[in-house]
Order: C-alpha cells, then sequence, then structure tokens
C-alpha cells in the first residue's frame, strides 16, 4: 500500500515511482497532469495548466537550451497527450519582459498584454503546432522548474470568500500567499516572479476568485505539494462544517426519483423549444445528492442571483443561472412551465442589460441572452450546450459552484466574481478570437436523430452516416445489444465527448443505443422519454425497421405472418410517428420523419404479396403524415430497391431460395458473402444503371431528406433503386 496516499482524504494520490521512472521528462509531465486531471476535485475538465522547464537540444544550434513545456490552448489535463502541451525557449519568454516594461500603459486589460500572447507563438521550440495559453507567463516566471495552476473547489471556496486574504494566512501561513483577482497575462506573471523573488520560503499562492499555483524543482514533489494544499483546505472546511446544514438547510422537499423523471420528461422538450429561439440546444439534466441539496435550500436563489467565482466557470455558466421558485408537492407542471416562461423574459432583460452596462466601444456583439443552467427545488438542474460535451461540462463547471459556494459559505461568505470582471472574461477580444477559429459547425450539429432499426444495415449505415454529419445519434433496435453496438462504433468515431457533468442517461456522449418493438405504443414512448431524458428532445426521426415474411411451401401466408408484417412495417410507423408527434409539438421545433418504403410498394409480383402491400400502405402512411403533422414536420421516404449488403432481410436460406427462383447457379458450399454477391449483380443487372444498391446509397437519400437541402419537401416517396423501370411512380 501506499503509506503517502493514506494520509489524503480529500483527494487522489496515485503517483506511481515504478511507471514515472521509465518516462521521459515530457512524458512524466503528461503523467503528472493526467494524474490531477483525473481527479474533479482538483481541477475541472479543461481547467488548470501544468509545466516543466525540461533542457532540450536546440535543432538549429545543437546546443542545449532550457524549453518550458505548458499545457497548450484549449488542453485538458485529463486526457492530454504530448501533443497538447506547448513547448516554448524560456530565454525567449524572458526576454519578452523588457519589451512589455517599456509600454507606457501595462497592466490588466491594456493593449500591452493581449499583443504579448501573439508574441508567444514566436517563442516556439522545434516547430511545435500547439498554441500556447493565455496562462504561459505564469508558469515561465516562476522561477522553478515545475509548476501545478490547479481549480480546486476547496481552495476556490477560500478564494471567493469575503475574508480571503485572512483565510489563506489561516489555513497556509507562510507557506501560501495571497494574490487579489486579476485576469490571467503577462502582469500576473510578473507578480508571481517577484513574490517568489522576494518571499523564497513560499511553495504557492492562492489566486482570488480563481484557484492555485504552486510550484517545486522536482516534478513528484510539485504533484504532492499540490495535493497536500488542497487538502489542508478541504480538512478547514470540513471542520467548520460538522454540524451546520448547508445553505441554510432544506426549503423544499425534493420528489421521489419516478416522479422526477415524470417531470423531467414532461418539461424538457418544451424548455428545449425555449431555449432554442437563436440555435438548437442539447441539454444535459443532473438529479444527484449534492445539486438537489443545493436547488432545495433555503439560499440557493440568493447564491444563485450572485452568480459563479472562478473565470472557468461562468464562461460556460455565463453570469448566472436561472433559479426557478417552484414548490413541487403544492404545485403542478403546468405552474413549472408558467413560472420558468415569466423568469426567461425577466432573464433575457437582466443578460441584455448586463450586456449594455459592461460593454465596451469594441466589445463583441451580445451573445445568445438565454441562461445555460436552470434549477428547478424538488427536480434538479437543467444546462445546455450546442452539443452534449458542452452542456455536459456546463453542468459539471456548475457543480464545481455549488461545491465552491458550499464551501464559502461554511467558512465565510461567499462572493462571486464583480460584474464587469465577468463581463471583460465572457467578451474577452482574445476569447472571442478563439470562437471565430473553430471550424464551422457540421450540418446536423444541435440536432438528435432517432434510428430505428439501427442495429443492422440500412439503420446501422445510416446512424453513422448521420453521426459523421454532426447529430447526436439514438441507436434503436428490438433488441438493445446491437443498438448499444452500433452506438459503441459511432463513439469510436467520433469520440465519447468531454465533460463528466449528467445524471444517469444524461451522462451519455453523443450517440446512445436504446430498444424498443414499434408494434408495442408503451415500448415506443418509454424510448422516446429515454432520448428525451438525454438529449432534452429530439429532431429527426428515422424508421429503418421492418419484415419480409416468405410464403410457405404451399405459396400461403399465415394469417399472423399477415399480420405481424403490417404490425411491423406500417402501424409501428405510424405509432412512432404518432409518439414522436407529441415531442415534436410541445418543443415546437422544426423536425423531420423519413421512414423507409419499398419500390415493391408499386411492383406486382409473386412470393411477397405481404411485404408488397405493407409497403404500399406505408407509401401512402407518408402522404397522410405529412397532412397531419403539417407545418412543423416534414414526412418523407426512401423507397430502396433490393438491397443485399449488410441488410439483415437476406439470411442464408432467402438468400439461396432467391438464386434459385432467378435459376442463378452457385455452390452449396459458397460463402454467405460469395452467394449475396451473386444475387446483388443479378439485381442490378435488371436496372438503368447497372449497379448494385448499397445500404451507403439509402442513408445518403436519408441524410439529405433530413437536413435543410430539401426543406420544401415533403409527402414524398424518394427511389434509391439504380433506375429500376418497373418501379416508376405511376
Amino acid at each position: 500500500m501506499n503509506t503517502l496516499a493514506v494520509r489524503f482524504k480529500h483527494v487522489h494520490h496515485g503517483w506511481d515511482d515504478a511507471v514515472a521512472r521509465d518516462l521521459d521528462p515530457v512524458a512524466r509531465l503528461v503523467y503528472r497532469s493526467n494524474l490531477l486531471g483525473a481527479d474533479q476535485r482538483i481541477t475541472n475538465t479543461g481547467g488548470g495548466n501544468t509545466s516543466s522547464k525540461i533542457m532540450e537540444t536546440d535543432p538549429l544550434t545543437g546546443n542545449p537550451v532550457e524549453v518550458l513545456w505548458v499545457k497548450g490552448s484549449g488542453g485538458d489535463l485529463r486526457t492530454s497527450k504530448r501533443e497538447n502541451f506547448s513547448s516554448l525557449y524560456q530565454e525567449k519568454l524572458l526576454a519578452l519582459q523588457p519589451m512589455y516594461l517599456r509600454s507606457s500603459k501595462r497592466g490588466p486589460k491594456t493593449q500591452i498584454e493581449d499583443t504579448m500572447v501573439g508574441l508567444y507563438a514566436h517563442c516556439t521550440f522545434n516547430l511545435n503546432p500547439r498554441a500556447p495559453s493565455i496562462d504561459t507567463p505564469l508558469h515561465s516566471f516562476i522561477p522553478y522548474k515545475h509548476v501545478d495552476h490547479m481549480h480546486p473547489n476547496a481552495v476556490i471556496a477560500i478564494a471567493a470568500a469575503k475574508h480571503s486574504k485572512e483565510l489563506t494566512q489561516e489555513i497556509y501561513g507562510s507557506d501560501v500567499l495571497w494574490v487579489p483577482w486579476q485576469r490571467p497575462g503577462f502582469d500576473l506573471g510578473l507578480k508571481l516572479q517577484e513574490i517568489c523573488t522576494q518571499h523564497p520560503e513560499v511553495k504557492g499562492a492562492v489566486l482570488g476568485q480563481h484557484g492555485l499555483i504552486n510550484w517545486a524543482n522536482d516534478d513528484r514533489e510539485c504533484y504532492e505539494l499540490t495535493l497536500e494544499l488542497i487538502e489542508r483546505a478541504a480538512e478547514y472546511i470540513e471542520r467548520k462544517a460538522a454540524g451546520r446544514a448547508a445553505f441554510g438547510g432544506r426549503k423544499v422537499k425534493s420528489l421521489d426519483p419516478p416522479e422526477r423523471r415524470k417531470t423531467f420528461v414532461q418539461i424538457l422538450p418544451w424548455l428545449r423549444g425555449q431555449m432554442s429561439e437563436e440555435k438548437r440546444m442539447i441539454g444535459t439534466i443532473q438529479d444527484d445528492e449534492a445539486t438537489l441539496e443545493f436547488v432545495n435550500s433555503k439560499e440557493a436563489p440568493r447564491l444563485a442571483e450572485l452568480g459563479t467565482s472562478c473565470p472557468d466557470h461562468f464562461l460556460r455558466t455565463k453570469i448566472k443561472p436561472l433559479y426557478v421558485d417552484w414548490h413541487p408537492q403544492e404545485e403542478t407542471v403546468e405552474d413549472l412551465k408558467d413560472r420558468v416562461q415569466r423568469r426567461l423574459e425577466q432573464y433575457r432583460k437582466d443578460y441584455t442589460s448586463y450586456y449594455e452596462r459592461c460593454k465596451h466601444p469594441d466589445s463583441p456583439a451580445m451573445r445568445n441572452p438565454n441562461p445555460t443552467v436552470v434549477l428547478i427545488p424538488g427536480v434538479g438542474m437543467i444546462t445546455w450546450g450546442k452539443e452534449k460535451s458542452e452542456s455536459r461540462v456546463t453542468a459539471e463547471f456548475y457543480t464545481c459552484a455549488i461545491d465552491v459556494m458550499r464551501g464559502a459559505e461554511t467558512i465565510d461568505e461567499y462572493i462571486a466574481l464583480p460584474q464587469q470582471e465577468a463581463f471583460d472574461i465572457e467578451y474577452w477580444l482574445l476569447e472571442e478570437a478563439k470562437l471565430r477559429r473553430m471550424p464551422p459547425e457540421k450540418e446536423l450539429a444541435r440536432k438528435v436523430v432517432a434510428v430505428i432499426g439501427a442495429g443492422s444495415g440500412i439503420g446501422k449505415t445510416t446512424a453513422l452516416r448521420l453521426a459523421g454529419e454532426g447529430a447526436h445519434v439514438v441507436c434503436v433496435d428490438l433488441g438493445r445489444t446491437s443498438a448499444e453496438s452500433t452506438a459503441h462504433e459511432i463513439l469510436e468515431k467520433t469520440g465519447p465527448g468531454i465533460g463528466v457533468g449528467g445524471s444517469g442517461l444524461s451522462s451519455c456522449g453523443p450517440a446512445i443505443g436504446l430498444e424498443a418493438d414499434v408494434t408495442k405504443r408503451d415500448s415506443v414512448r418509454a424510448m422516446l422519454e429515454e432520448a428525451v431524458l438525454a438529449y432534452g428532445g429530439i429532431d429527426g426521426l428515422v424508421i429503418t425497421a421492418g419484415i419480409f415474411v416468405p410464403p410457405d411451401a404451399s405459396g400461403n401466408i399465415p394469417d399472423e405472418q399477415w399480420g405481424k408484417t403490417f404490425a411491423i412495417n406500417v402501424t409501428g410507423s405510424y405509432i412512432t410517428a404518432q409518439e414522436a408527434g407529441a415531442i415534436w409539438t410541445q418543443q415546437g421545433l422544426e423536425a423531420s420523419l423519413v421512414l423507409t418504403t419499398s419500390v415493391n410498394a408499386v411492383v406486382v409480383k409473386k412470393g411477397s404479396v405481404a411485404y408488397d402491400t405493407s409497403k404500399a400502405a406505408a407509401n401512402h402512411l407518408v402522404r397522410e403524415l405529412a397532412v397531419e403533422l403539417a407545418p412543423l414536420v416534414r414526412v418523407n421516404a426512401v423507397a430502396p430497391a433490393t438491397v443485399i449488403e449488410g441488410s439483415s432481410m437476406f439470411p442464408r436460406n432467402r438468400t439461396i431460395a432467391s438464386l434459385e427462383k432467378y435459376k442463378i447457379s452457385y455452390s452449396p458450399d459458397e460463402s454467405d458473402e460469395s452467394l449475396r454477391s451473386k444475387l446483388a449483380a443479378f439485381y442490378a443487372g435488371r436496372t438503368l444503371i447497372g449497379k448494385p444498391i448499397t445500404t451507403a446509397d439509402q442513408a445518403e437519400a436519408v441524410f439529405l431528406l433530413l437536413s435543410n437541402r430539401l426543406s420544401k419537401t415533403t409527402g414524398q416517396v424518394i427511389t434509391v433503386d439504380g433506375g429500376l423501370s418497373d418501379a416508376f411512380l405511376r
């Protein structure tokens, strides 16, 4: 057992010399960073920086040179690799100081501060493409080999307390100094350099309203110092909290879990519509014990109004959350909606006033005035972002803010960052430039699309195609395992996303796997409710589930098989459309429904009467639904010819039966792939184009119908059959 780790109760000690000793200096920095980032009590997603000053061989001179390796802009300590770190000549960074000091106007928020950021790239070592962070001077100017700058909740609680300076002295003595709030940059780096020069015994600093920074000349020593300083703050808060009710005690009682789920399901689509006035938003819900303790408390309204403290927090959570004063045991969900609507109107006015009051002549235009965090007593928290990762990170950050407020109120009085300071971070021109450098959003970004039949064939290919266009994909199949397999394949391509916020299913990434039987309304409704809980709503629905029942040896189709064919191919689509329609009505956002029918709907042939007539009915269902769901929902269909590749509707026995039907020679010991290829080639030969029809061809048509490219098309059936003249619509 690691005896050192035992002394840490509030943070996790994970350093292993057996691992670290075999790593090169940069790899040791990555190792240390990953350990720190893995513990959310130490720092949040994307927050904090680490650095090491390492001797390298200069590629220009061949001489040894000191290089600062520091986490680059936009990196995340938990997941960072070597390529996420900037490398800069330490000597060149220090040489920037005289240039800065010659400026007649210098200090926080001066033009020279932003100018210096642009010069960091000129200090790059060995053509490293990773952009340096604005925190680079903090790491460079501190005259120690290793520096950790973290955002631990326990220390931020001290930094955000009214008497922060005195508390820092009481907890840390002469080991740590307190530095008043200042936006990160060159000037703050110089101040920390001065502290180290004038107070060589000091091991770190509490940055007012911001976090912790500490240093050492050994990397393991720096890591353990970080843990020790956080532990001391957490222990102090724990002692003070003994016997005290957090946030003034409980004001509202939580609904039990089933009722909370029901309330979320009832309000989420409607709320998403309200939040998506400018652009669609993706939601995350959180109703864990810590969140409920806060939203249910007496002090929640006051503290929520103050907003957050740490700059990293309010970049995601905005200046403040929207707190809704609702009493779940006494009021209805309709009362809640009415309360939310009125509070939203006021929030937008408040945000506009905040912008107008704090803006500068060169400030960027006002952004979306809607909140990103909604707090509902008895229910929990709902956060919003342009994608799942963003809403999950927002939930994580406000969870951190809650913990900070809990600690600060326990030991003193919580104070938020002044609004002007908050604005100057939120609308910092450097942050705006970073936003403008981001790649354009993909065509289906911000949209949630459920694909029924995603476990195989056309459905699976479609799910993968839509994910590639930025959609959040709900993969649905009769069996959860196959649906989850497709979702897993999507996540392997897109990544699981970032952030650790969200409760239960809502902590998911950009794809999930669910099960549903389209012939059973309760099953479909339960699936759609889970999709709502995961993402806040739904924008598109693709139904590829279908069944083909061949006649028996006598040429007859049993009644029960006839009924099953129509139940899956027709009634299932109707049930699903009805249930989704209720959600779309609540959202009030334009949506799209795409069914998969078949060219068989207009072709008369022997041996597939149940399938063909069911698909003819499905074609007409498209037109009926287009009328019923207009103008909010567009309803269309894709009608493929026989798709062999990847289709679950062509098991070996059906493939062989078709080969025999068309008198195509084959060998009984041929592989399934070979048999299907022969059949596909035969079908291709009957078309005008003469090429096999693939699942990818169908997926492309579905994508077009879901996108805005065919935004004026509804009630239509698009054939994707290679030009099968027998199937031309009459």
